[in-house]
């Protein structure tokens, strides 16, 4: 597996190996080691899919302590664009965000530490989505940005005017409205 830092400490993306044959293939999803061997120390509580539509957004969510989550996340089927945004003060990385495309094919996956939002874009009709997440769903602790802030400058790869966003989501507060409950 290789794994590659980002600009977010703590967030990572991991690239497992594909062992593949006349058969089809076979890829080692998770293993605890190799988080382990980055100092992430995670027990993950839950795993969640999504099936979503081309230019459906959802995002961007965290929880808030405490029941912060860090997250693994992937694709089982089509594509997204996946966003973390560091919203942890004091963080190096404060107010910046890292996109990954996650697909099928690429089978990256992506690790979004506690205290960043997190977000992503269907890129396919009928985009399997999975992710694993370190604590509890708790309704009470959400919190959010809204995702087409244009003082984040997320390149979600797809005209506005085409995402499909929940009503809520589109409640969600700007960047200069938000406080941010975590501390790096």
């Amino acid at each position: 597996m290789t794994i590659t830092d980002t600009i977010i400490p703590g967030a990572y993306i991991f690239e497992p190996k594909v062992h593949g044959d006349n058969r089809g293939y076979f890829i080692e999803t998770f293993n605890r080691k190799y988080f382990v061997e980055k100092g992430i120390d995670v027990d993950f509580v839950q795993d969640n899919q999504s099936v979503s539509h081309k230019n459906v957004v959802r995002g961007l969510h965290a929880q808030k302590g405490p029941f912060e989550q860090g997250k693994l996340v992937r694709v089982i089927k089509g594509a997204v664009i996946d966003i973390a945004l560091d919203v942890r003060v004091g963080s190096p990385a404060y107010g910046k965000h890292i996109a990954v495309e996650l697909t099928a094919e690429n089978n990256k996956q992506f690790y979004i530490p506690p205290g960043c939002l997190h977000g992503f874009v269907s890129l396919e009709d009928d985009t399997i989505f999975a992710y694993k997440v370190t604590n509890y769903f708790d309704k009470e602790s959400e919190t959010g940005m809204i995702w087409n802030d244009p003082e984040l400058a997320i390149g979600w790869s797809i005209n506005q005017m085409d995402a499909i966003v929940s009503d809520k989501d589109q409640l969600l507060p700007d960047w200069k409205s938000f406080e941010s409950p975590f501390v790096f």
